[in-house]
């Protein structure tokens, strides 16, 4: 696609789903498609109208879509580009979240200089402007002495990529460590400079309470949203989502928090996974859920048997409490996950399979774009209206079931009206890396 007007281009015939506040439109009713034209001006999405109604004397090119779809840049709200890429230098893992654990701990403490990491935060961020998101938050970890390494390693990220991805980096340590205040008050320093958020890593304590509680107090004294990991497990019995709820109620921080993973919510009985959302919805928490990472780790068994399930929590039931719920890509090429590439259709496409987000489809994509904006306070990013930046992408599939069954490689990203030209990089040179 390339517009033939310096004033800008008419792309007709397109097919939308969401984010569309024209009156006149009518959607199919097997899908939920919006067949439009898009008026794109100055960098900006200056119309969209029901097709074949906008005027042809508009002094715009015309560009025939023929109903491809349409869709808001993606934006990837829980990614760890610090750990990306590893894989092949990394201390074999037996592919549990132990073995893994153990094998990234080596692999910081062997080999996370400022250099090595920036090398391979470049690269997964170059990985993910080309397959169209415009948006991530990347967890940091913060044990130190990575914590003075990899921060300032972001700060000069952001700067490099600002206005092409924006890049938000929240901290990961052991809620425990919250108990040492010097330690607590460098996090925030690093968090507050970055314009980051305050995250940490959540698992059963007898004093979780008194844990979160300082967090979400450090939080609110400082403005800054929050961001948990917290029930990565297949064990029923650990429930951190419900403290955090809990915690969140009982406290007066204002700022967004989001949760990722709650696994352990789905192998709950049904009442207690109930009060638990139920605490969620009041709270007002937001979930991102990690199929990939999630698929890859739980129910990992060493005996080689088949694992019994997958990972992924209740998504419906937190999609019809009003619990603002979306999809990312997690851990990319490291031993939490061997595989990935920072695309976040793969991430629609995985949780759409895992998670039976079909028969309807429904707006389930906005858990790839609009709702991880939100998580974000991004929201004028993942979203098509007049007004908005002309940020999309052009797929080639005219349907879901088109778009989710091929690898969408010659879709074409669009930053403020323009076509992107940015190769993929090639995986040759991430050659001699644990020689770095």
């Amino acid at each position: 696609m390339q517009a033939t007007s310096d004033k800008g281009f008419i792309l007709r015939n397109v097919r939308l789903q969401q984010a569309v506040t024209v009156p006149d439109f009518k959607p199919d009713a097997t899908d939920g498609f919006f067949r439009a034209d898009v008026a794109v001006a100055s960098g900006r999405i200056d119309a969209i109208a029901p097709a074949g109604s906008m005027a042809g004397d508009t002094g715009l090119a015309a560009v025939e879509a023929g109903y491809r779809v349409l869709l808001p840049n993606f934006v990837d709200c829980h990614t760890h580009i610090d750990k990306g890429h590893v894989l092949q230098r990394a201390a074999p893992s037996d592919g549990t979240f132990a073995g893994a654990a153990a094998s990234m701990r080596a692999d910081r403490a062997a080999h996370w200089t400022a250099e090595d990491v920036a090398r391979r935060m470049d690269f997964a961020l170059r990985c993910a402007f080309h397959h169209g998101t415009r948006a991530l938050r990347t967890h940091i970890d913060s044990h130190p002495p990575q914590d003075r390494i990899s921060w300032p390693v972001l700060s000069r990220a952001r700067e490099k990529w600002r206005g092409r991805i924006d890049i938000q980096g929240s901290s990961l340590f052991p809620l425990p460590m919250v108990r040492d205040p010097d330690f607590l008050d460098r996090i925030v320093g690093h968090v507050k400079a970055a314009d980051g958020v305050l995250g940490a890593g959540v698992y059963p304590d007898p004093d979780l309470d008194g844990l979160l509680h300082t967090i979400i107090e450090t939080a609110t004294r400082y403005g800054l949203d929050l961001d948990f990991h917290a029930d990565e497990t297949a064990d029923p019995s650990s429930d951190c989502l419900r403290h955090i709820a809990d915690a969140v109620l009982r406290s007066d921080h204002e700022g967004h928090v989001l949760v990722g993973h709650c696994c352990s919510l789905a192998l709950q009985d049904a009442a207690t996974a109930d009060e638990t959302l139920d605490k969620v919805a009041e709270a007002s928490l937001s979930v991102v859920v990690l199929p990939a990472c999630n698929l890859y780790l739980q129910d990992r068994r060493t005996d080689a048997t088949t694992p019994r399930w997958r990972g992924v929590t209740l998504l419906h039931e937190m999609h019809d409490r009003g619990i603002q719920v979306s999809l990312a890509s997690d851990n990319i090429r490291d031993a939490f996950h061997a595989y990935g590439d920072l695309d976040m259709l793969d991430a629609f496409r995985l949780g759409t399979r895992v998670g039976h987000l079909d028969h309807p489809a429904n707006d389930w994509i906005v858990t790839a774009t609009a709702n991880p904006a939100r998580a974000m306070r991004m929201d004028d990013a993942g979203v098509l209206h007049a007004g908005s930046g002309a940020d999309f992408i052009l797929f080639e599939g005219r349907s879901w079931s088109e778009i989710l069954s091929r690898s969408e490689s010659g879709r074409i990203v669009v930053r403020d009206g323009t076509p992107i030209a940015a190769p993929l990089p090639s995986y040759s040179e991430l050659d001699g890396l644990a020689d770095a």
